[in-house]
């Protein structure tokens, strides 16, 4: 049924189609991340670099649009959900924009230094993250619960990547104190792809509340309600 006041609905498509774009260009932007590093290719990691402020206003726009739908149509209820996740979503893919930044930042001081097989390592964290990017945005354009659900388990085991690969890293700067540097770096890379996951489960929660009014941050094995 289309809503009581006219163009609310309009409204809405909008404020969620421009998520929608956001999220496209966050999850380019964290793929060339990835290509960059493993590629050592500065110009993609320049591109990365570069179209972070399209997202940047993307995100300035869905939250001027969103106060404006609030204070003409004063929705409640699962509208007022919707239109508060739509705004609150866009933050967290702004923030994952972010994150592929700093990968790319870091990838560039990697090209200059010699290639360290542990690199590779870091390719099972980002698949890893970059699914849950894309169930995460599956998930908010079909309106489905149930996947976002799937991400808050699945970003334990990115945290377990997280921790391995420091940990590694962490021994092979002892036997080669040359490196150090270079190590650093890539321990600093993972740890933003374990913040990837981090947004992206974030997102998902939002969802499962713009759904089923269900908060579910910082609780444990949460189903929905009958």
């Amino acid at each position: 049924m289309a809503h009581i006041l006219g163009n609310f609905d309009t409204a809405l498509n909008t404020l969620r189609n421009n998520v929608l774009m956001m999220a496209s260009l966050a999850e380019r932007n964290v793929t060339n991340a990835a290509k960059g590093l493993f590629e050592r290719d500065d110009d993609l990691s320049n591109i990365v670099i570069a179209d972070d402020e399209e997202i940047d206003l993307l995100e300035i726009q869905i939250d001027r649009d969103g106060v404006e739908v609030l204070m003409r149509f004063q929705p409640v209820a699962s509208d007022l959900r919707q239109v508060v996740t739509a705004m609150k979503s866009s933050v967290n893919i702004e923030r994952i924009a972010d994150q592929a930044v700093n990968i790319a930042r870091r990838a560039r001081k990697l090209s200059h230094q010699p290639e360290l097989p542990v690199t590779r390592a870091l390719e099972p964290m980002f698949a890893l993250a970059s699914k849950m990017l894309a169930d995460g945005i599956k998930a908010y354009a079909d309106g489905n619960a149930a996947l976002a659900r799937e991400l808050k388990p699945r970003d334990k085991e990115l945290d377990q990547l997280n921790r391995e690969f420091a940990d590694d890293c962490t021994e092979r700067m002892a036997a080669e104190p040359h490196l150090i540097q270079s190590y650093l770096n890539l321990i600093f890379i993972a740890r933003f792809i374990e913040r990837i996951g981090d947004h992206a489960t974030n997102f998902g929660e939002d969802m499962v509340f713009a759904l089923e009014a269900q908060e579910i941050r910082h609780r444990q094995g949460v189903t929905p309600e009958a």
